[in-house]
């Protein structure tokens, strides 16, 4: 008796980005769900999956992390005062860390990644940010670059 695999496999190897795509919807659409054992092993393997996809793909390592998380923002339709819950961190520390005024600090990074179920490389990595003496500056090529102190000796 021969049975056809295809119909045993729910999940195989991503190959493409459509199948990535659908993947991470799929993950979503779990996610939302109240989860069992069962439910959670089907998690914990999409999870895997999509991981190795991004790895072999760098699909965050050309992503400044704030790019990711306005993307990330975007797709779950979240809006800044919901990442003020998520993160436990008051309106004006999300403000400046999507207006790149501030750096994610390390317990922001492990929230965000458990939030949105990536690790936390995607948001463990340098980026430039706004200096404050600068921000007046419409030119990105100056606008992170510090002025020159000129100090007069007596």
């Amino acid at each position: 008796m021969t049975t056809n695999m295809e119909t045993l496999i729910k999940y195989t190897i991503i190959k493409n980005r459509e199948q990535y795509n659908n993947y991470c919807d799929q993950l979503g659409a779990l996610l939302s769900l109240e989860h069992d054992e069962a439910l959670q092993d089907e998690i914990d393997l999409l999870t895997l999956l999509i991981e190795k996809y991004d790895e072999e793909h760098n699909t965050f390592k050309e992503t400044d992390p704030i790019t990711l998380l306005r993307s990330f923002m975007k797709d779950h339709h979240l809006k800044p005062r919901d990442m003020t819950i998520i993160l436990g961190i008051s309106k004006g520390y999300v403000s400046d860390i999507l207006n790149y005024k501030k750096g994610l600090s390390k317990e922001v990074i492990r929230k965000l990644a458990d939030h949105f179920k990536v690790r936390q490389e995607a948001f463990n990595r340098p980026y430039k940010l706004v200096s404050p003496v600068n921000a007046h500056l419409r030119n990105a090529s100056v606008m992170n670059t510090t002025k020159e102190l000129q100090y007069v000796k007596h």
